[in-house]
């Protein structure tokens, strides 16, 4: 028997009550044709829902009858992804059919979906196609937090198919047979029910906090919020400080594993404190790791970030250090999950909290969406999607830019595998004259590249010429959301990024996030087509490579209100220097190489060559002594080459361990002096060459 069998025998024997709910499941298993083929069970957080569909679990069984449970938080709001989630519950071989294999268990079978409020997005296709093609004795039971959509409740074929229930607290008898069960002292049940009022996690926690501290008296003060008292007196009972540390952490990711506790924690080891977590009757274990009931979590997060916010940025910045690593390693599959967990850190940020929340809004009632490439036959539609919202000559240029870019464009497919809006990441470095000139907003924004941030050797611009969803255009939505989580991708995963142009329609919606995530207006590139105007927003990743706008984002303001953390300061930008006057800035560090003061204000202190080799919050002193290791390791480095080894030499005895005159070093090496000169100047030109490479990211 494995560990989680064990948990999960225990748990169930803490079962209680529900014995209506479970009389009504067992009319509809039991029936060869019930009147009704789906139970949507609807309560609020912690009231039992997982419970009681465990519980159905173990009377499916019972009575012989297959049965298959799948939590929605483990899966992403797309129909590829509930299917391959469902998939591999059942253990199908790639390509099988759902519905022959839920149909070849025997009739009935069950299936459990726990959690349905985290998958809105997939209501319509749920409804519409996967259900719809399930044999007809399949039993589902369904669970939320809110009632179904209206659609499910005046549709003439569902509303007589779905039976909804509402789950409340538990009943006194209940409740008492639950804390005689987890042994709480009879003693104490009035004055626990008194505070609980029968709502299960509370009353679970209550328990817990009994356990933890055998021999505390309940006595629970007064307090606006039940959970919040609660969870502060569990927290304060905890075994130790280490076991505090972890439920913090685990409070503020979205599924917290072994090697995530391990960094939050700064520990080589968390084995045991994973373990002590995944015992806690309100955290639940699923197949990405630990994640706590919701109502718990929000309370513990509250909790630390009044009593501790220093704490709590500290733990928020290493979960932000192990997403930011793992989003460096390109991966379709990765990309999307850790995106997603990293974006859940913020979800009640000030800013981010009110676009999610509409964004969630959106999601109710719309198709899920799925992201593509190009395919013969969208042309026309996203042409057509151009010329609606932004006209016939916007049209044209979009026509005229995907025949020659074709993989700059990302469709985004509705669950009719119809575009439901695109982006288009313009590869600048890669037009020529005659295509920008089909384009003005292209051509000014390669005006500006020159004027103000010229490309390097082998370096890379991009711009976002177009992104639109179907409907709504530019405003928030899912495809807008996809549109910007597929922007970080691209500037995460671009080799070689160096700038990136952004515009806008709707400038008063969208400025102030853009300034936030350190997009800057750049009102020289601003445009105007078919009469409506655009502003354009951008962003130079060589003064600020993609790692560190992500913590510079990340540290904008976690939290909000008066008691939140104040925002670490921000690093001071990358200077990004032209190959002249990098070659320049070497020659002045090298003369003032002997003479550190004289190294202040070198522009090669700001520059990536040296940001490399620091924390971004180094002082100028640690930077003069990095920039003095630099000059001084890239130099030696020529002594692995004998045909370069006296260039060295002439670069030592003048500037890293100068002799009082040319003249002397040049007797001291032995050459005479017009040779000295000469192997003076080739290896400058030799050590430059390198620290360059390094600079622009090829060394």
């Amino acid at each position: 028997m494995l560990l989680q069998d064990r948990l999960r025998a225990a748990r169930d024997a803490l079962f209680v009550g529900r014995e209506e709910e479970q009389a009504l499941f067992r009319s509809v298993l039991a029936t060869e044709d019930p009147p009704v083929n789906m139970l949507y069970v609807v309560g609020p957080g912690g009231v039992g829902k997982t419970s009681l569909l465990r519980a159905f679990q173990r009377e499916a069984r019972a009575a012989g009858v297959h049965t298959v449970y799948l939590d929605a938080r483990e899966v992403e709001p797309a129909p590829e992804a509930f299917s391959g989630a469902l998939a591999r519950t059942l253990a199908l071989p790639d390509g099988a059919d759902l519905g022959d294999a839920i149909a070849s268990y025997g009739e009935p079978c069950v299936l459990l979906i726990d959690t349905c409020e985290a998958i809105a997005g997939l209501d319509v296709w749920l409804r519409e196609q996967f259900l719809p093609a399930l044999p007809e004795r399949t039993r589902v039971v369904m669970a939320g937090r809110s009632l179904p959509s209206e659609v499910w409740r005046t549709d003439p074929g569902w509303q007589a198919l779905v039976h909804v229930v509402p789950l409340r607290n538990l009943g006194s008898e209940a409740s008492r047979r639950f804390l005689e069960r987890r042994a709480v002292p009879k003693d104490q049940h009035e004055a626990v029910l008194a505070f609980t009022r029968g709502h299960p996690l509370a009353t679970s926690l209550v328990a817990d906090l009994l356990d933890q501290k055998p021999g505390l008296r309940f006595e629970p003060h007064q307090a606006p919020g039940m959970l919040q008292t609660l969870l502060e007196q569990f927290v304060q009972h905890v075994p130790g400080p280490a076991h505090r540390a972890a439920l913090e952490a685990c409070a503020l990711v979205r599924f917290m594993t072994e090697g995530l506790l391990q960094t939050m924690l700064a520990m080589p080891d968390a084995h045991g404190l994973f373990a002590w977590l995944r015992g806690l009757s309100f955290v639940d274990a699923g197949a990405r790791g630990l994640f706590p009931h919701d109502l718990a979590r929000e309370v513990l997060a509250a909790d630390l970030l009044w009593r501790n916010p220093d704490w709590h940025a500290e733990l928020h910045g290493r979960a932000r250090r192990f997403y930011t690593d793992r989003l460096q390693r390109p991966s379709a599959f990765a990309d999307r999950v850790v995106l997603s967990d990293y974006a859940f850190l913020y979800r009640n940020h000030p800013l981010v909290r009110p676009l999610f929340m509409r964004l969630q809004s959106q999601w109710e009632n719309t198709l899920p969406l799925q992201t593509d490439t190009l395919r013969a036959g969208d042309g026309g539609a996203l042409i057509a999607m151009v010329d609606r919202h932004e006209g016939p000559d916007a049209a044209r240029i979009a026509e005229h830019w995907m025949t020659r870019q074709p993989a700059a464009v990302t469709v985004y497919r509705d669950g009719g595998a119809a575009p439901a809006g695109f982006s288009m990441a313009l590869a600048l470095d890669a037009t020529t004259p005659e295509e920008r000139a089909a384009d003005p907003a292209a051509a000014q924004a390669w005006a500006y590249l020159q004027a103000h941030a010229p490309l390097r050797p082998g370096e890379r611009a991009t711009f976002f010429r177009f992104w639109m969803a179907r409907e709504v255009y530019q405003q928030v939505s899912p495809v807008q959301s996809l549109v910007f989580l597929g922007h970080v991708r691209h500037y995460l995963h671009t080799p070689r990024l160096a700038f990136s142009f952004l515009p806008c329609h709707d400038a008063a919606l969208w400025s102030f996030v853009f300034r936030f995530a350190g997009m800057h207006r750049l009102a020289d590139v601003d445009f105007e087509t078919d009469g409506h105007a655009f502003a354009v927003f951008g962003h130079d990743w060589r003064a600020v490579p993609p790692g560190a706008w992500l913590n510079a984002l990340a540290e904008s303001r976690l939290g909000a209100g008066p008691a939140a953390a104040p925002p670490p300061a921000r690093p001071e930008p990358i200077v990004v220097l032209s190959r002249d006057a990098f070659e320049e800035a070497v020659r002045e560090a090298f003369r003032a190489y002997a003479r550190p003061g004289r190294l202040r204000g070198n522009p090669l202190l700001r520059s990536r060559l040296v940001a490399d080799a620091v924390a971004h919050d180094a002082d100028e002193a640690t930077r003069i002594e990095a920039l003095q290791r630099l000059l001084g390791e890239t130099s030696a480095r020529l002594q692995a080459d004998p045909r370069d080894a006296r260039y060295h030499r002439a670069i030592d005895r003048t500037y890293l361990r100068p002799a009082p005159t040319q003249e002397q070093a040049a007797e001291q090496i032995g050459v005479p002096f017009s040779t000295f000169r000469r192997h003076l100047k080739r290896g400058l030109e030799r050590v430059t060459a390198l620290l360059w490479e390094q600079e622009i990211g090829m060394g």
